[in-house]
C-alpha cells in the first residue's frame, strides 16, 4: 500500500491524499482546493496529480472548500466513482460546491468587466452546473459503521467536530488501518459535539493547523462584548469575515447569549452571505451533530436578519451604525465581505473583527499584519477602520488538543505523518509528539509518496 500527499503537505490547503494498493485499486482522501498564496492557488489550475478516471473512490472528511472544493472539477475531469461522507457531510457540500462554482463565475464575469485579469477572458475553475453533477456522486453513511468502498477496502466514520458532519476517517485495507484525522475540533466547543477518541491504527494522518500554539484563555464572549461595545460607542459598525460554515454560527450563538443576558444592548445584526444562511438554517435540521438544544437553536438561528439579494446587500452598505454584519469569506478572499470592505473599511467608526485563522496570502493575513490598505476590485482601498483579531474562536484543535487526542487512542500507531499546517506549525508537532509520546513521526512534502 502506498500513500502519496497531493495537498496539504507543509501547508493549511489543498487536502488531498492517495492510497493506491497493491491491487491498483486507488482511493483518494478529501480533494480540497488549494487557497491562500498566489503560488498554491495556481496549482488549482494545473493537471490532476493522477487522471481522474484512475481513482477508484472519494473518501470526504468533512465539506470545508480546502477539502471538498476540487470535487466537481474531478468530476467533470473524468472521477466515474462514488464520493463517500457523513450525512450532514452530503448536506453542507450541496450547499457550499454550487456557492463555490457560483462565487468562482461570479468572479470571472467581474474580472472580465473590469479588466484586470491577467488571462483573457479569465474562467472560472469550474461552474455551478458542474457542482451540481459532481453531487450526483455523493452516498452518504452514518458514523461508526464499517463500509465497504472497493473490494476488501472498509471504512468507518467517527466524529471529528470542526464543523457539522466532520469526521475522522479509518481505511482497513491489505491487513493495514490507516486513520486520517481530517480537521480536529475543540473538546470545549459551545455548539458542536467533541471529537470521539482514535481507534486503533498502524498509521495515522494528523493536521497540524495550530501544532505550534495554544489557543488563547482569555474568555471569548468578554473580548467579544468589549469590541462590540467600544464600537456602539462611535455609532460604528462591527464587520465580520466569518467562515459561512461553521465560524458564522458560533458569532451568533455569541450574540444571541449577549442580547439575552443584556450585555449589549439590541442593536441590528445582518448575516450576509446566502451559504452562512443556509449552513444556519441546516443547524438545527442536524441536530445530531451538536448540543444545542432545540428552542435554543432556534433563537440562535432567528438573532440576525438575513440579508438574501444582492439588491438588499447594497443597501446595507448605505446603512449607519451602530450595527454588527457578517459576511464571508472568513479571509476577505471574496464574497460579499468585499464590497462590505469597500464601503465601511475607509471610516474610523468601523471595527473589522478577524475571527480566525488567516492564511498566508489572504487580505485577513495582510490586515492582521497592520496594513492600512487592500487591494481589491483593481483598487487600493484605505482602512482606517480599527482591526481587531478575535482569538479563541478557532475550530481547530491547537497543539494541546491535538497531543491529547493522539495520547487517547486505544493504542498509539506505528507512525504519524503530519500535514495541513505550515512548516512551523508541522515540525513543531512533530518534535512535541516524539518527544511527548514516543511516536515516529514524518512531516511529507507535496506530492511525496511512501510505502506503508
Amino acid at each position: 500500500m502506498k500513500l502519496k500527499f497531493g495537498g496539504a503537505a507543509q501547508t493549511v490547503t489543498g487536502s488531498k491524499y492517495l492510497l493506491e494498493l497493491r491491487s491498483g485499486k486507488r482511493i483518494l482522501i478529501d480533494c480540497g482546493l488549494f487557497q491562500g498564496l498566489k503560488e498554491h492557488r495556481l496549482k488549482n489550475r494545473d493537471p490532476f496529480f493522477v487522471p481522474p478516471s484512475s481513482i477508484d473512490s472519494v473518501i470526504l472528511t468533512h465539506a470545508h472548500l480546502d477539502h471538498s472544493g476540487y470535487i466537481p472539477a474531478l468530476v467533470r475531469d473524468g472521477f466515474k466513482g462514488a464520493i463517500h461522507c457523513t450525512k450532514s457531510t452530503q448536506d453542507v457540500s450541496e450547499i457550499i460546491l454550487q456557492d463555490s462554482g457560483f462565487l468562482q463565475e461570479e468572479e470571472a464575469r467581474f474580472a472580465n468587466k473590469r479588466g484586470f485579469s491577467k488571462h483573457h477572458p479569465a474562467e472560472p475553475l469550474y461552474t455551478v452546473d458542474d457542482a451540481i453533477r459532481s453531487l450526483e456522486s455523493f452516498k452518504s453513511h452514518p458514523f461508526g459503521e464499517n463500509i465497504e468502498v472497493a473490494d476488501g477496502v472498509t471504512v468507518r466514520f467517527q466524529r471529528a467536530g470542526h464543523i457539522l458532519g466532520a469526521s475522522s476517517v479509518l481505511i482497513e485495507a491489505e491487513g493495514k488501518k490507516v486513520l486520517f484525522s481530517g480537521d480536529l475540533g475543540r473538546n470545549d466547543d459551545p455548539i458542536l459535539n467533541d471529537p470521539e477518541p482514535p481507534p486503533e491504527s498502524d498509521a495515522m494522518i494528523i493536521e497540524s493547523t495550530y501544532g505550534d500554539r495554544v489557543h488563547s484563555k482569555e474568555s471569548v464572549i468578554d473580548r467579544f462584548c468589549e469590541i462590540i461595545k467600544s464600537t456602539i460607542a462611535k455609532n460604528g459598525v462591527v464587520l465580520i469575515p466569518a467562515f459561512a460554515v461553521g465560524r458564522a454560527q458560533l458569532l451568533l450563538y455569541y450574540v444571541f447569549e449577549l442580547k439575552r443576558t443584556g450585555r449589549i444592548p439590541d442593536i441590528p445584526v445582518f448575516l450576509n452571505s446566502p451559504m452562512a444562511i443556509n449552513m444556519t438554517e441546516l443547524l438545527c435540521g442536524n441536530r445530531v451533530d451538536h448540543k444545542l438544544p432545540p428552542d435554543i437553536c432556534s433563537q440562535v438561528c432567528g438573532i440576525a436578519k438575513y440579508v438574501r439579494t444582492v439588491e438588499e446587500s447594497k443597501e446595507l452598505n448605505l446603512k449607519s451604525g451602530p450595527m454588527i454584519i457578517i459576511s464571508a469569506s472568513g479571509m476577505i478572499t471574496g464574497g460579499r465581505i468585499l464590497h462590505h470592505i469597500v464601503a465601511f473599511g475607509p471610516k474610523a467608526s468601523t471595527t473589522i473583527v478577524l475571527p480566525g485563522y488567516q492564511a498566508e496570502g489572504t487580505r485577513g493575513r495582510t490586515l492582521l499584519r497592520g496594513a492600512r490598505t487592500l487591494r481589491m476590485f483593481g483598487e487600493d482601498i484605505e482602512i482606517k477602520a480599527t482591526v481587531e483579531s478575535l482569538d479563541g474562536l478557532s475550530a481547530h484543535a491547537d497543539s494541546d488538543g491535538l497531543v491529547q487526542w493522539v495520547k487517547s487512542a486505544a493504542s498509539p500507531p506505528k507512525k504519524i505523518f503530519i500535514t495541513h499546517g505550515e512548516p512551523d506549525s508541522a515540525d513543531a508537532l512533530k518534535k512535541r509528539i516524539e518527544a511527548d509520546l514516543k511516536i515516529s513521526c514524518v512531516v511529507p512534502q507535496m506530492l511525496e509518496e511512501i510505502e506503508l
